[in-house]
């Protein structure tokens, strides 16, 4: 019997992205004598200054074997318990998107449930007052949640927020030292095969040529998938219209929140990421509403401190791939969603796992690629929806842009998952959607969307009871947050690092 196991591998990328695939096969493939190259093509990325990264990067820590202590040490990451997003809703509003639960269920019904009831009857403040990440996020405080479920202090998660080219050059270091080998190169042709168009190498700039068994692409602009093999492309932008964004960075914030912030503005938004050294800032805008001059005055206006270098410029086109696997190349598409809710890190992450519970032979059954693909474009299409909720829902009418983000028409997923909510309180999930109940809540509700009524069965317990339980809650909550110390202090303590500004 011959042997088709899969012996090369090529992935043209760069950047912290390229290299988190590079470093997930090299652990996974280790005994399988699989030789996996990089193109390195480092000006793909050179405009990203930091990455986001959810709850879901312990998972891929635990993969790698990376010792927290020295993943925030060497990369100089900060934590992030989620967003604080400002004027989205109205001018004037601001609401947190948590990584972390509101309460806890009480009878086995969702707790927004009771906070519904309650408020309906005027007796209870903010659902956020429930939240122990957002009420850490908010004194800037953090301490990893603890074991004990019984503990308020257990009911969040976190991620990190990292400069870009720092996590990138660890993750090098990580694949580097177990194998995969880097080729600083770009890529001048995409040799196809004549009788089935499978790529069959790649020829660089210095005339070197690269072959492999399957190709995986981690460029944003589908260096080889879009533009080589002519993959089509689903273009969202009539319903994510921002397009364009300007970055620049300024002096790191002292005792910074673990927290990013998302700042609406009459032409767009703008992002707030804190790190150690530096506050990494961006206005993202769409190019049928505004000039890029008008953008970058909007930022550079708004910059809390001084920016330490000139401004750059992104472009972005949202959407997805018509397909992300074609013939022996895979498009791992990080860069075919916009900035908000920073997805970059997540979606490479999701598409490697998935591309190894799928891992072909040299053979390529197609039934692999269309299970990849259908998983793929249902994970995208799920967040897409989640990403319009943002500007769907805006009560803001003071621009053009939001005009047109008020009244544009969305995708039928998302009307049913609003109106369901706006009705009975539901949030309706699919499985292994990514933002869950907690994200949808933050949003809906931060964006004035209320219910007209909450589960019938959250009358079973008596208003009295409702009312006392909600009030001893918020009690604990607020008791251990006082116990837990700021961001600073904390790694101070435990890291021995602190804020280097």
């Amino acid at each position: 019997m011959s042997d088709s196991r899969i012996r090369t591998i090529v992935i043209v990328g760069a950047g912290a992205t390229g290299w988190m695939v590079a470093a997930v096969l090299a652990r996974v493939l280790k005994r399988t004598h699989c030789e996996i190259r990089l193109i390195d093509v480092p000006a793909a990325e050179a405009t990203v200054r930091s990455e986001a990264a959810n709850p879901a990067f312990h998972r891929l820590r635990t993969l790698l074997s990376l010792d927290e202590r020295d993943l925030m040490r060497r990369t100089e990451a900060t934590f992030n318990l989620g967003t604080e997003f400002r004027d989205w809703g109205r001018p004037g509003e601001r609401y947190f998107h948590t990584f972390g639960t509101f309460g806890a269920r009480l009878e086995a019904v969702p707790f927004h449930n009771y906070w519904l009831r309650l408020r309906q009857a005027g007796n209870v403040g903010s659902i956020e007052d429930f939240s122990c990440a957002t009420g850490l996020a908010k004194r800037a405080r953090f301490a990893p949640p603890v074991s004990d479920q019984r503990s308020v202090l257990s009911l969040y998660s976190y991620g990190y927020h990292f400069p870009s080219l720092r996590l990138g050059a660890y993750l090098k270091e990580y694949a580097q030292a177990r194998g995969v080998l880097c080729v600083a190169r770009e890529v001048a042709e995409v040799k196809r095969r004549d009788s089935d168009g499978f790529v069959e190498a790649l020829r660089l700039n210095d005339g070197t040529v690269v072959e492999g068994d399957l190709y995986l692409d981690c460029t944003a602009s589908g260096t080889l998938a879009k533009g080589s093999l002519e993959v089509g492309f689903e273009d969202w932008s009539h319903w994510l219209p921002c397009d364009r964004a300007i970055t620049v960075s300024c002096a790191a914030v002292q005792d910074a929140p673990p927290s990013s912030q998302s700042l609406a503005t009459s032409g767009g938004w703008q992002w707030r990421i804190p790190m150690r050294r530096e506050l990494d800032c961006g206005q993202a805008y769409s190019s049928r509403f505004s000039s890029e001059e008008a953008a970058t005055a909007a930022l550079l206006g708004a910059l809390p401190s001084p920016p330490l270098g000139e401004p750059r410029s992104l472009r972005f086109a949202a959407g997805r791939p018509k397909q992300f696997w074609t013939r022996n190349c895979v498009w791992i598409c990080s860069g075919a969603m916009e900035p908000l809710e920073s997805l970059r890190l997540h979606l490479v992450q999701t598409a490697v796992t998935r591309l190894l519970t799928t891992f072909p032979d040299r053979e390529f059954n197609p039934s692999d690629a269309e299970e990849y693909n259908r998983l793929t474009i249902a994970e995208h299409e799920r967040i897409r929806d989640f990403l319009i909720l943002h500007y769907w829902t805006t009560a803001r009418h003071d621009s053009p842009f939001w005009e047109y983000c008020r009244s544009m028409d969305v995708p039928d997923t998302l009307r049913h998952k609003v109106e369901l909510f706006r009705r009975s309180g539901r949030v309706s999930l699919s499985d292994d959607e990514h933002f869950g109940e907690e994200s949808w809540l933050s949003v809906l509700l931060g964006h004035g969307v209320m219910p007209e009524s909450y589960d019938p069965l959250a009358d079973v317990m008596s208003a009295a009871e409702v009312g006392s339980a909600l009030s001893r809650m918020r009690s604990m909550i607020h008791t251990a947050i006082e116990t837990v110390p700021t961001q600073r202090e904390f790694m101070a303590k435990h890291y021995g690092i602190g804020n280097e500004a």
